[in-house]
């Protein structure tokens, strides 16, 4: 839990950890903050305090403004949304590796092949194909993203597992398809 120190109606200090802290000339051991009552605490002008901050993936923290309620103290950060070019670059940088990785694990398999091994299985060729068409596909999607609410929309998916169960994972760095070699344990 953090707290905020107000004094004539301003927040002048957050308090991360409980400390020793002077307020109105009076020094406090730091277990006030655990031992005493809230109602006390806001009596010395010692508030609970949350924050509400910008999600860093698509936006950059500007600065606070704060909410001084009955009860507590609420710290808001104004955003300014990140470089859409940049976000872009890093993106499709990502979305390369992850294909480049998942094709490196079974690169062996066409190399044996091509040194005239063992063939390599159809669903081998048919998993590093799809590999590669996700990849061309996430990067066509990003390129032709024009604003950071397009680019939020498009990272943030919602997926149903068999259980009916849903959650929200990044298009960009999730969504793959399935490698053939590896055993799911249920």
């Amino acid at each position: 839990m953090a707290w905020a120190i107000v004094e004539n109606d301003q927040v002048t200090r957050i308090v991360n950890v409980p400390q020793s802290i002077t307020v109105n000339g009076v020094s406090h051991p730091k277990s006030i903050f655990t031992a005493w009552h809230s109602d006390d605490l806001r009596d010395l002008g010692i508030f609970p305090y949350r924050e509400e901050s910008v999600d860093n993936r698509y936006y950059n923290s500007g600065e606070a403004t704060y909410s001084i309620g009955a009860t507590s103290v609420v710290g808001s950060y104004e955003g300014t949304a990140k470089d859409l070019d940049h976000l872009k670059e890093t993106w499709i940088g990502q979305v390369k590796s992850i294909a480049a990785s998942k094709l490196a694990q079974t690169d062996w398999m066409v190399i044996r092949q091509y040194e005239g091994g063992t063939p390599v299985s159809s669903d081998i060729s048919t998993y590093r194909s799809d590999v590669r068409v996700a990849s061309n596909e996430k990067e066509t999607a990003i390129n032709a993203l024009t604003t950071i609410v397009g680019a939020i929309a498009y990272d943030n998916v919602e997926v149903t597992d068999e259980e009916e169960n849903t959650r929200t994972i990044s298009n960009v760095t999730g969504n793959w398809p399935v490698d053939p070699t590896i055993e799911i344990i249920e």
